[in-house]
């Protein structure tokens, strides 16, 4: 697993965990009605998959818009 990777697992771990802390410690609501929260915990989810898959897809939005990838692969 490289840097960038790892970056990516603990940045996703990091959002996960600091919703379920939320959750458990602040009684904040993620299952009863609507909530933003939902939108944070996609962020984590998505940070956290593509640590192990390599496959991101804001990457590859930004790669169709014209972005240049700083990596030669």
């Amino acid at each position: 697993m490289t840097t960038e990777q790892l970056i990516r697992v603990i940045a996703g771990s990091f959002i996960l965990l600091s919703l379920l802390m939320a959750y458990v410690y602040n009684q904040v609501a993620l299952f009863s009605g609507p909530t933003w929260l939902w939108f944070t915990a996609f962020v984590g989810a998505n940070l956290l998959q593509s640590g192990f898959t390599r496959w991101c897809l804001m990457e590859q939005i930004l790669k169709r818009f014209g972005f240049k990838s700083c990596y030669s692969g």
